[in-house]
């Protein structure tokens, strides 16, 4: 997971470890860090911040008062990595800010087709039920085929009640309807699954926004693909700006061999991030921890 950032810091490692580290000569060594982090998925804002973290901090260390030159490297990389990463970790779990909340708690999960929205919606529901929650799905999604009988299979997995409706419902009555449904019956969690969005077409935008509207939503929720790199950067920023989002969760972060979308996520939303995605299973989701990425970076 995430080869081509960790490769790329690997190569500034092992150049750094051997040259003098004058601030006339580092600037060379950078750009080709950042071309890397580009090539790497990284977007550009993104990665000249990271670059001049890194100068700042190299460029201010007496060099000659370190035996070991590799880790004060290493340790140059890991802390402003981990600038970026530690920006966006919750003050607390989704767990305890369910608990902790008016019931029921309505999370409306927003984000482009095919980035496994549906999926994400399923794992939190099946966390949320393992640790005592009462959660009910939502198929907001009355447009893609399949979309009422994917999530009708999800939720019987998960071995929990979904409220829906027909194709061509009005996505924010089955929102009303699941959180009529959660209030009669004294349940934790609503959880509304929505039609995977091209961030583009105002119309479909302006659907969702009736869906907050008419529901009013404790928590929006980004879900973001990881494979998507650089554009997940714009999807993040248009639904911020024209829908609100209060968190994100990245998924497919398994399968990324780049590693760029995380980090983009995490600088340019500006949000907490709550989860990350690792693979297709129930089970198969993480909660986001800086040094659990840092450590997919090699650092």
């Amino acid at each position: 997971m995430l080869e081509a950032i960790r490769k790329a810091l690997d190569r500034f490692r092992s150049v750094i470890v051997e040259v003098e580290l004058k601030p006339e000569d580092i600037h060379g060594y950078l750009d080709e860090l950042k071309y890397s982090l580009i090539e790497a998925d990284v977007a550009l804002d993104v990665a000249e911040a990271l670059c001049s973290s890194i100068e700042n901090r190299i460029t201010g260390v007496r060099i000659s008062r370190f035996s070991d030159r590799r880790g004060m490297v290493e340790s140059v990389l890991r802390e402003s990595i981990l600038d970026i990463l530690k920006s966006v970790k919750p003050d607390k779990r989704f767990d305890e800010v369910v608990e902790e909340s008016i019931k029921p708690y309505i999370v409306l999960f927003l984000g482009v087709n095919g980035v496994g929205k549906t999926l994400t919606i399923a794992k939190i529901g099946w966390r949320l039920r393992g640790r005592g929650f009462r959660v009910v799905l939502a198929c907001s999604d009355t447009f893609r085929a399949g979309a009422i009988e994917q999530l009708e299979i999800l939720s019987r997995m998960v071995g929990v009640d979904l409220v829906k409706q027909v194709y061509g419902s009005d996505p924010a009555a089955v929102a009303f309807d699941a959180v009529q449904y959660a209030r009669a019956r004294k349940m934790d969690v609503v959880l509304i699954d929505t039609a995977g969005r091209m961030q583009t077409k105002r119309n479909l935008l302006d659907e969702m926004r009736k869906i907050v509207r008419v529901v009013n939503p404790d928590m929006s929720v980004f879900v973001g693909d990881a494979l998507t790199g650089n554009s997940i950067v714009d999807q993040a920023r248009e639904f911020d700006s024209y829908v609100g989002v209060d968190g994100a969760v990245i998924t497919k972060v398994d399968a990324d061999v780049k590693g760029g979308a995380i980090l983009n996520v995490a600088y340019t939303l500006k949000k907490p991030i709550y989860f990350l995605g690792v693979g297709s299973s129930l089970d198969d989701l993480v909660e986001y921890d800086p040094e659990y990425v840092a450590s997919m970076l090699g650092l």
